[in-house]
């Protein structure tokens, strides 16, 4: 079963939570709509930012947007500028007839190699780039499990690699990676490259400390 689903999902409210935390029954479709729409525009907007995640809170009269980004400063600009701009276009387009307080929060990621979704940009970023597929692969590997706080990697990637005339699937592992294990903290994202040849999809699962109860 952990193979076929998203590991985020299988430990929902174990070592995972939601991104979008609120419950409106009246308004659940529109705000569910909304959220996501917010999500894809935002990561379009700020791909420069390296955004990993995005976390929206409601309560009566109060949004609040968690970005977690791993350039925070591309995303906040000189004096807060970049920050305003955004809050101002986001309340003017999602919120301006819901008459909300748009709050948002940036949180710094200061290890790149603890999160999954920066991992996969990186190597989406560098295909890109025309750098060859396996190098990508390799060296984000290598560099994401000197990190002490990572008990194991795994990178696949798909599509006409190298410009191959058919599609394929390559992956590369290192270390442990329980993902029948519920306890086990395990990120896994996915990102894209696209390429004169066609489009490359990424995944990555890293494997990070384990949590376990107080009882043991």
């Amino acid at each position: 079963m952990a193979q076929k689903i998203d590991p985020r999902l299988f430990r929902m409210g174990i070592t995972k939570t939601w991104q979008s935390r609120w419950y409106d029954e009246k308004n659940y479709q529109k705000n569910l709509q909304q959220d996501v729409k917010l999500r894809s525009e935002l990561r379009k907007k700020l791909k420069r930012a390296a955004v990993a995640s995005i976390e929206i809170e409601r309560s009566v009269g109060k949004v609040r947007i968690i970005i977690f980004t791993g350039r925070p400063g591309v995303l906040i600009g000189r004096g807060g500028e970049g920050l305003e701009k955004l809050k101002k276009a986001i309340k003017k387009k999602y919120f301006l007839n819901e008459n909300a307080n748009v709050q948002i929060d940036v949180k710094e990621i200061k290890s790149i190699e603890e999160n999954a979704q920066l991992l996969a940009d990186s190597i989406a970023e560098q295909i890109e780039k025309r750098v060859f597929f396996k190098k990508a692969m390799k060296s984000v590997l290598n560099d994401t499990f000197k990190n002490r706080n990572i008990k194991g990697v795994k990178i696949s990637l798909s599509g006409r690699l190298g410009g191959a005339e058919m599609s394929r699937r390559e992956w590369l592992a290192k270390g442990s990676l329980p993902l029948h294990t519920l306890r086990a903290d395990i990120d896994f994202a996915k990102a894209e490259a696209n390429t004169t040849y066609g489009v490359i999809g990424i995944k990555v699962w890293l494997h990070k400390v384990e949590v376990r109860s107080k009882n043991n």
